[in-house]
């Protein structure tokens, strides 16, 4: 972990900022304490990412689960009730990881992960947009098309008009300018210019921005446009900000219902942001998904325990690790251990940090994901690999991420129905011999109840007296819904004056009286019934 210094600890440095709004804005969201966030944010840090096998995932708080911690709260009667169902969906996620249901991830298409890619995106881009021109609403933290104040990500961006801040928008465009002129400019004529990120020296020049229009009437940035660390008095009041479960309440059957809930809901999100964080990994590392629901599991359990939010690996901190030059888990660590020290040390330092400046950050992030070049590739991909993708999108930008991808998959299913329906067979037909049209069908691999109707289809459609060639040689799976298509053809056969020849590794048979009879009598190494 420590051989690659030199490029995870500028990458922890970009996710930290990331990270910080993302904590605060989550747990406001979410109707938590603030503080909670953060506490969410380090454990995500420092105790999933040391037990993780992720080289470049990034775990904390999710927006994902924002409207579920605000309902459950609300429903468990307090805070401290509803830690009590964090630890416990922490527990019931170990239990999963040792049932080894990680495998799960690796069952979502391609297409699927790179829209769930490209929408969050998409997301993070227009979410940003009022941060970056000083309209600031709790929404920006709110990932879901419907947000919880009841308006919804374009009614926002229309409420911008009118409400800009000239001090803010002036230093957005600055450190965006900055970060695009550091990294793609003066990153590439000196080394020095990679050492320290872009994004650091937007925060520095953010702070300084602050500082000199202090008291300026018309580019002066409020407190409300800034980031909001809650700031301890003395180490009593810092101590005083963790909050501990009641477990009074364990025996109560809503909490273990919301427990559930977060096991399953943090469980999914964390598997998709793994199949999407190992998909733009440079050196293409795999992350053992069991070992992930572990480590989310006992990240969970300790952060309920000192009264953090739910944990969830994370694809936003997660992409920003990536396209920092993060190498290994250090990355992560380190990125939990500056939250820590920054909230203890520096809190108000970093409350002279303008949300302008991390918007700035955020919309490169977002950008990186949903460039137009990727919309460009997927199509020419051809139809099977676009229509996942783009309903994953679509579906993403206007409902929420799980919803999103529940469109992509089944979508993706449909393909899949589509492709196996028409790859059932191979159908060959010749010129006519004998006076008859001779025609050959093949029969796949495997053939299901999927492939019932295009072989019902081709059957049917044979023209009278003809000579079919039934070849089966290659077919190690055959559905007993198939083979009574065939018993029904090899009636209607004789009817239209159809002769049949069935090649299997057994050998020819001409007209056989019963396909029902003749897969009965079978060797066990030819083919598999249903």
């Amino acid at each position: 972990m420590f051989k690659n210094l030199k490029s995870d600890i500028p990458a922890s440095i970009v996710v930290f900022f990331v990270a910080l709004p993302l904590c605060l804005g989550i747990a406001l969201a979410s109707g938590a304490p603030l503080f909670s966030g953060i506490i969410a944010g380090i454990i995500g840090g420092i105790v999933v990412g040391g037990l993780s096998g992720s080289k470049l995932g990034v775990s904390g708080p999710a927006a994902g689960l924002a409207a579920i911690v605000l309902t459950a709260i609300t429903t468990l009667g307090s805070y401290e009730n509803f830690l009590v169902a964090v630890v416990l969906g922490g527990i019931i996620q170990i239990i999963f990881g040792v049932l080894k249901a990680g495998v799960i991830g690796y069952y979502f298409p391609s297409s699927v992960i790179k829209g769930m890619l490209t929408g969050i995106g998409i997301i993070i881009i227009l979410k940003q947009i009022p941060n970056f021109f000083g309209y600031d609403e709790e929404s920006a933290w709110d990932l879901e098309f419907f947000e919880i104040d009841g308006g919804n990500t374009f009614s926002e961006l229309i409420n911008i008009l009118g409400n800009i801040h000239p001090g803010a928008l002036l230093i957005g465009v600055i450190s965006l300018l900055l970060i695009l002129i550091w990294d793609n400019v003066l990153g590439k004529k000196a080394k020095i210019f990679k050492v320290i990120p872009g994004p650091f020296l937007a925060v520095v020049a953010g702070i300084v921005f602050f500082t000199v229009t202090q008291g300026n009437e018309l580019l002066s940035i409020g407190s409300k446009h800034m980031v909001s660390v809650p700031v301890p008095e003395d180490l009593s009041s810092f101590v005083g900000q963790f909050s501990f479960p009641n477990f009074g309440v364990v025996f109560n059957h809503e909490v273990w219902i919301v427990a559930f809930t977060i096991a399953l809901v943090a469980s999914i999100e964390t598997l998709l942001s793994v199949e999407a964080s190992d998909k733009i990994d440079p050196e293409k590392n795999v992350t053992p998904t069991n070992r992930e629901l572990l480590a989310q599991g006992a990240g969970n359990i300790i952060s309920g325990l000192i009264g953090g939010l739910p944990i969830t690996q994370v694809i936003v901190r997660s992409s920003a690790n990536v396209q920092s030059g993060g190498k290994s888990k250090m990355s992560t660590i380190l990125h939990g251990f500056l939250l820590l020290i920054s909230v203890i040390l520096i809190p108000t330092l970093l409350n002279m940090i303008p949300l302008a400046v991390l918007a700035a950050v955020l919309l490169l992030v977002g950008y990186k994901l949903a460039k137009p070049s990727l919309f460009k590739k997927m199509y020419h991909l051809g139809w099977k690999q676009w229509l996942p993708f783009i309903v994953t999108v679509v579906g993403i930008v206007f409902t929420d991420l799980l919803s999103g991808i529940a469109l992509g998959m089944l979508v993706g299913i449909v393909v899949i129905l589509l492709k196996s329906y028409q790859n059932s067979h191979f159908l060959h037909i010749e010129d006519k011999s004998n006076g008859k049209h001779k025609i050959k069908m093949e029969l796949a691999e495997e053939v299901t109840f999927f492939n019932k109707g295009a072989i019902l289809k081709e059957l049917d459609s044979l023209p009278k007296d003809s000579y079919l060639e039934f070849d089966v040689r290659k077919t190690r799976y055959l559905d007993y819904d198939v083979i009574e298509i065939l018993e029904d053809f090899a009636f209607k056969a004789k009817e239209k004056n159809i002769d049949i020849k069935l090649i299997s590794k057994r050998g020819v048979v001409e007209n056989p009286p019963s396909f029902i009879e003749f897969f009965k009598l079978r060797p066990k190494s030819e083919i598999s019934l249903s």
